[in-house]
């Protein structure tokens, strides 16, 4: 099983998109520091795409937000489910079906 490591901090992060915008090969910072070169390309990429200076991705905040309406959407899922197994066992309990074009 291969090692994980934690992320790395955001200030590194930073340092490294401002060395590559400075002239520094992605190549050349990835042998003298540890992340690889793909990792690196993708933090120079999603630096670009949260300035405006590429539109092929979501931003970092577009993410966060993505993230927080899934994370929503499947509560409200739940939430109506449950809702729908307490509406049919009182439904059950007291003998009366609503008809399915009711809306209370």
């Amino acid at each position: 099983m291969p090692r994980t490591r934690p992320p790395y901090p955001p200030e590194f992060r930073r340092q490294m998109v401002e060395l590559v915008r400075a002239g520094r090969t992605i190549a050349e910072l990835a042998e003298e520091f540890e992340p690889t070169e793909n990792t690196i390309r993708t933090w120079v990429q999603q630096a670009d795409r949260d300035e405006g200076m590429r539109d092929d991705g979501l931003t970092k905040d577009e993410r966060e937000e993505l993230r927080r309406l899934r994370r929503e959407l499947r509560q409200v899922k739940q939430e109506r489910e449950i809702l729908a197994k307490a509406t049919a066992w009182f439904a059950r309990e007291t003998g009366s079906i609503p008809s399915k074009g009711s809306s209370s």
